[in-house]
């Protein structure tokens, strides 16, 4: 199972999260949660790198996969929390069509990588 963690800072706003695991909805290459999962993770983080021209930290396992963090080093902007929302919507979404693969939360203490 994908468990997806996000943490809001003081004003409420996404500042990191945290993805882990494989969602084993199909084989190697045709799980179609694992697929939709990674492409719009890592379709925000290039766009917060691209739209809003911050670099977020952020820390994968680019071997074994099922493994990605990504923290806002700074002040979190209006642009930045709203492809954070975004994201943290597009995975509920996910989750609710598939919730025996995929697993979001909100958590109040900082995601450690």
């Amino acid at each position: 199972m994908i468990r997806a963690s996000f943490h809001r800072n003081d004003d409420a706003l996404i500042d990191s999260f945290l993805i882990l695991g494989h969602a084993d909805s199909g084989p190697y290459g045709q799980d179609l949660v694992c697929a939709a999962v990674s492409a719009v993770t890592i379709g925000t983080i290039n766009n917060l790198e691209k739209l809003t021209k911050i670099q977020p930290q952020v820390v994968l396992d680019e071997v074994n996969g099922g493994h990605l963090g990504c923290r806002i080093p700074d002040q979190v902007s209006h642009d930045t929390a709203l492809l954070l929302e975004n994201l943290f919507e597009i995975l509920k979404d996910i989750e609710g069509s598939y919730p025996d693969n995929i697993q979001v939360k909100s958590q109040e203490n900082t995601i450690e990588f």
